[in-house]
């Protein structure tokens, strides 16, 4: 099984959408803010409720009808191609296409020229998570031709982010890159449906001061061309996941929506209140478990208070602790720590007691981590 645990949940392809159009998913960004993660590994891949950010995205337009899927790929390109496979798994066929470096997401519509051909297509950011998923979006889309449609949300600070300027009509008037003074309050989300039109556009943009091929270059290049560009807002929930703050709002969210399911081993000393998923493989003993909780297979939590709003990966070992509203990956080990929260914990990071005497903190961290610590 891929991915962070062995626990699936099967999209929901119920209400497919009228007209299938290809998808371009970017998984080649350097991961910046979730850094030390991304050193070791892609941050599409980390996970929510034990799966990573990217199959959730793949669920999604499994879930709009869509079929064929290109991903981008860059410095981490091999791990995500071994955990996704060739989308059987998520109902999809997907291509893989090596990005040399992140250049920007214009650029990643350039090197995926062949793979789109003249097809209209979804180009989706992989580390966003719209839990209403992109069916509607796409609907829109197919029902309603334009050049571009791009997907908004209104947000306190858009100074953070690329911002639409609209017209009364839904018509995009100028786009920028998070500027100093935003002409509007509505965020590009990270989801935009294209017409082959968009090939030129990114052929005759040049990058930008940051190096790099701006997507909204490219659209304002559209706009100023006179072709239709449209716009959606949405209110509903969107987070990007690009920092662990996010990490941990989201995984909050999607553990909202879980069912419970005992398939490990729960000893009759412990306790489990409200939905709480137990992998097969995975042991609980003598603690009490607060849901929402997953604990995924091959993980131990002994003597210890979980949850909620806790994820556990797959052979994790939490002992003699309490852990809430954190998330731990694959083969962590958090053991005599008296409460953690609000808490990213890394693959096969270890988190114990450090001894009393003498009152010294001995640290093994990776590059720009932050360590808090207690006087």
């Amino acid at each position: 099984m891929r991915g962070e645990t062995c626990e699936k949940t099967p999209p929901d392809r119920s209400a497919p959408a009228e007209a299938e159009v290809k998808a371009l998913v970017l998984a080649g960004g350097t991961g910046s803010r979730l850094r030390p993660f991304t050193h070791t590994g892609a941050k599409q891949l980390l996970p929510i409720a034990n799966r990573p950010v990217l199959f959730h995205a793949l669920d999604s337009l499994a879930a709009a009808g869509i079929r064929e899927v290109g991903v981008v790929v860059g410095a981490h390109g091999r791990e995500i191609r071994e955990l996704t496979g060739d989308g059987t798994e998520f109902g999809l066929r997907i291509t893989y296409l090596q990005q040399s470096r992140p250049l920007g997401l214009a650029h990643a519509v350039r090197i995926a020229r062949d793979f789109l051909g003249d097809d209209d297509f979804l180009l989706y950011l992989g580390d966003n998570y719209l839990p209403q998923g992109v069916a509607d979006f796409v609907r829109l889309a197919a029902a309603d031709a334009a050049a571009a449609r791009l997907l908004l949300t209104p947000v306190a600070d858009p100074s953070a982010f690329g911002v639409a300027e609209v017209d009364t009509e839904g018509n995009v008037l100028r786009l920028e890159e998070k500027p100093d003074t935003p002409r509007s309050a509505l965020a590009l989300i990270g989801v935009y449906a294209f017409s082959p039109a968009v090939h030129e556009a990114v052929r005759a943009i040049a990058p930008s001061a940051r190096g790099e091929l701006e997507i909204t270059h490219a659209v304002q290049w559209m706009v100023d061309q006179g072709l239709r560009v449209r716009a959606e807002t949405t209110t509903r929930p969107w987070r990007d996941t690009g920092s662990a703050e996010d990490m941990l709002e989201v995984n909050r969210h999607v553990l909202d929506g879980i069912e419970g399911s005992v398939e490990g081993k729960v000893d009759a000393h412990s306790t489990l209140i409200g939905r709480v998923r137990v992998a097969e493989g995975a042991v609980v003993r003598g603690s009490r478990v607060v849901g929402p909780v997953v604990i995924g297979a091959g993980a131990v939590v002994s003597n210890s208070s979980v949850g909620p709003y806790t994820s556990i990966g797959e052979d994790c070992r939490v002992e003699d602790s309490a852990v809430e509203y954190s998330v731990l990956l694959r083969g962590a080990q958090v053991e005599g720590a008296s409460r953690i929260e609000a808490s990213l914990i890394g693959r096969g990071a270890v988190v114990g007691p450090a001894p009393r005497l003498p009152r010294a903190h001995r640290l093994v961290i990776g590059d720009h981590s932050k360590v808090y610590l207690t006087p």
